[in-house]
């Protein structure tokens, strides 16, 4: 069977052969018989793909890249050598999404020329469920391509491929302008709108993120509109695999020029609408109906995109909308903004911390809408939350910051706590909702402020300067109280850390660093010393549930919590949310699994053994899953190599986002013995990280209750710099 060969460089070797890249290079100096370059340069040669598999074969070197990598890298390989055929590839993840895994293996295997023939024949079965998409066209030099996608979809599901094809289709995101809203923000915009929706509309649907999420809260009826036709196309595809059960309609062209869904009125709108675009259309819509709360000024291009929702509403219709926190106070917008306050239209702003979306500076806001019904009751307050401030109330918990994965280079794209901000965001807001009128708020995070109030002279609508207000109606003597046993439990952190500090004495191996033979993960797999598990992708467990396996598991879903990527990170117990992807095909943790987090970044330790609280949890998505041979490999051992920086180092993939393939980590070949020495080492570093972190997290949260106590005036500097304690509570008669 012929096959299309492709030219791979000596990084992309390594990739492959799951080795760094120092030992690719040893390999050409040492082994006659390696490839000779075939192009490139003296200082940058070109392989012959085919070549080097045959070679790596002999050697008993099985690729260790997963599909979705081979996908990734043929894609390169096609686009230098002039391949056009990326526009019609999601059409064809769509339908091979659908197709048997005994079909997708058959298609792989077919000849070049038949191949391209049937990947044809089955993306031009998609063309009618994909806005402007055209006739597509597949030539036998695509193959390459078109067999690694058909082993992806077959392999890790249709949404990996899709997400590898964005990755091409949008690898300048700067430039496009287009960014993904994460997953967990998108979440929480789908859960302020109250009840369950049915038809959702999102005008700037990019990727589609947030109407997946309204489709895991009940919506079966989806309305997606973006400016660019890739995006929008995406975004179809994307829909119709995440939520196969739903009517989803997307359009690509400009929803504020040339609205495609004139006539729809709908139960929700979600919306990340662009930011500081001052060509959306200003002087050619300055008599649009749209404008029921005025006509937004040509720099308030956010209050467009605000009235667009509103104007696709059914009365008593909610929408939210991701917003720049200079929309909720920049002079140009203040008719406007006074407008939606009077009717009633505005009922919450809140404020999320920087990092939690693109820009990553910025600490963005979300803006809650209702349309008002005539006849409606009047609204007299707009509730604000700011969750972002640091009050007495809200204790870190031992998850502290770490969490979601910080893309590689972006040192203001700090992590951010959603499990948190979630928290907040909605219990204020369902509080707020069940009884506007006697909502008593929280201080220094969630206020009730009167329309009479918010009605000045600039309208000014940002939480922080709103809830900052409600901070004095802290009590001096119950953060007096706080402050203290803060400070004890501090102390009591610190003495423990510097006890497992002391406990270990650490030795130099010698001269120079110890060496020895390793094997991949994958190695290990094949020969049984552990198994390898994860979560499967969407269209995995639809195909295995449409053959009859169900979820069949006596309600396991919603009796056992998922642990995931950020428990990981943070060292806590599992804490995600049981309900959604989740089912009988996600594999339950054991006591001594190593757990991997798939997703690199230095947001905490990459890896950890499981514990009693973690057995019997589900594994959640981007988490690997190690089970090792107790009687071969010591999982403390394991997990400690596993987790190292040079080993995830070498085995991550990416630009941004940098991917962990499970099977190219590499382990030590040491006797058992040897092995529990080094896991009761890295047992002790877990255990002084740990430590660590508490005493850090503690030592915060004291200075923290001690300046918040001090400039909000519940708390005195102690006059006497010497005696026990710096702060004390002000009393009545304390001087003024």
């Amino acid at each position: 069977m012929p096959q299309s060969s492709a030219q791979v460089t000596a990084a992309e070797i390594s990739r492959i052969a799951g080795v760094t890249r120092a030992t690719v290079s040893n390999w050409r100096r040492r082994h006659q018989d390696f490839p000779e370059p075939s192009g490139g340069t003296e200082s940058s040669p070109l392989y012959d793909l085919d070549a080097v598999r045959a070679w790596l074969a002999s050697r008993g070197h099985a690729s260790a890249a997963t599909p979705a990598e081979e996908l990734r890298t043929v894609l390169r390989l096609h686009a230098h050598g002039g391949g056009g055929t990326s526009e019609g590839l999601p059409l064809l993840v769509l339908a091979a999404a659908g197709r048997p895994a005994e079909e997708l293996t058959a298609a792989v295997r077919l000849p070049d020329a038949d191949l391209a023939a049937r990947a044809q024949q089955d993306a031009a079965s998609a063309c009618d469920a994909v806005p402007a998409a055209d006739a597509v066209r597949f030539e036998t030099g695509d193959a390459a391509v078109l067999r690694a996608l058909y082993a992806c979809v077959r392999d890790e599901g249709g949404q990996a491929a899709l997400a590898v094809l964005a990755e091409r289709e949008l690898e300048d995101s700067a430039a496009s302008g287009a960014y993904r809203t994460p997953a967990p923000l998108a979440d929480l915009l789908a859960g302020l709108v109250p009840g369950s929706p049915v038809r959702v509309l999102d005008p700037a649907c990019g990727s589609g993120t947030l109407l997946a999420a309204a489709a895991r809260r009940g919506a079966h009826e989806l309305y997606g509109q973006d400016a660019l036709g890739v995006q929008a196309r995406r975004s179809a595809v994307s829909l119709m695999l995440t939520a196969p059960d739903a009517s989803v309609t997307v359009r690509a062209a400009d929803s504020l020029r040339a609205d495609a869904f004139p006539d729809l009125v709908a139960d929700a709108v979600l919306c990340n609408p662009p930011y500081g675009v001052r060509d959306w259309g200003h002087d050619e819509l300055a008599y649009d109906p749209r404008w029921a709360y005025g006509v937004p000024p040509r720099a308030e291009s956010e209050l467009a995109w605000v009235q667009h929702a509103l104007a696709h509403l059914t009365p008593g219709g909610y929408a939210a909308l991701l917003l720049p926190p200079a929309t909720a106070g920049r002079a140009s917008g203040r008719r406007v903004r006074a407008e939606l306050v009077r009717s009633g239209a505005l009922r919450a702003v809140i404020a999320l911390p920087a990092g939690a979306s693109v820009p990553l500076h910025v600490g963005l806001q979300i803006w809650v809408l209702q349309r008002p019904e005539p006849g409606g009751p009047e609204r007299k307050s707009v509730l604000f939350v700011d969750t972002a401030a640091e009050t007495p109330a809200m204790t870190a918990g031992p998850g502290g910051t770490a969490g979601n994965p910080r893309p590689r280079g972006g040192s203001r794209s700090a992590s951010v706590d959603w499990d948190r901000i979630t928290v907040r965001a909605l219990d204020a807001w369902r509080a707020f909702t069940k009884s506007p009128d006697t909502f008593e708020g929280e201080p220094g995070v969630a206020r009730a402020v009167g329309v009479v109030d918010l009605l000045d002279d600039v309208v000014d609508l940002t939480p922080a300067r709103l809830v900052r207000a409600s901070r004095a109606e802290i009590d001096p003597a119950e953060l007096s109280a706080e402050v203290d046993a803060t400070r004890r439990n501090l102390v009591r952190a610190a003495k423990s850390l510097a006890r497992t500090a002391g406990e270990e004495s650490w030795s130099a191996a010698g001269a120079t660093a110890r060496e020895w033979r390793t094997a991949t993960a994958s190695d290990l797999a094949r020969g049984g010393a552990l198994t390898l598990l994860r979560t499967q992708p969407d269209s995995v467990r639809s195909r295995a549930q449409a053959a009859g396996g169900g979820t069949g598991g006596g309600g396991r879903p919603e009796t056992r919590a998922v642990l995931t990527s950020s428990d990981v990170a943070s060292e806590s117990g599992p804490t995600g949310d049981p309900v959604g992807p989740y089912d009988d095909t996600a594999p339950v943790i054991a006591l001594g699994d190593v757990l991997v987090r798939a997703v690199a970044s230095a947001d905490g330790p990459m890896a950890r053994v499981a514990g009693e609280e973690d057995a019997g949890a589900l594994l959640g998505h981007h988490v690997h899953l190690f089970r090792p041979d107790p009687a071969r490999l010591d999982a403390w051992f394991l997990a400690g190599f596993l987790g190292a920086e040079e080993n995830i180092a070498g085995a991550s993939t990416g630009s941004t986002i940098l991917t962990v393939s499970p099977g190219r980590l590499r382990v030590p070949l040491l006797p058992l013995e040897e092995q529990r020495r080094y896991g009761e080492a890295f047992r002790h570093v877990h255990e002084l990280r740990a430590e660590a972190r508490r005493a850090t997290r503690l030592a915060e949260e004291t200075a923290r209750l001690l300046a918040g106590g001090l400039t909000g005036g519940q708390l005195l500097p102690s006059r006497d710099a010497e005696s026990e304690g710096a702060v004390r509570v002000r009393g009545g008669d304390s001087p003024r």
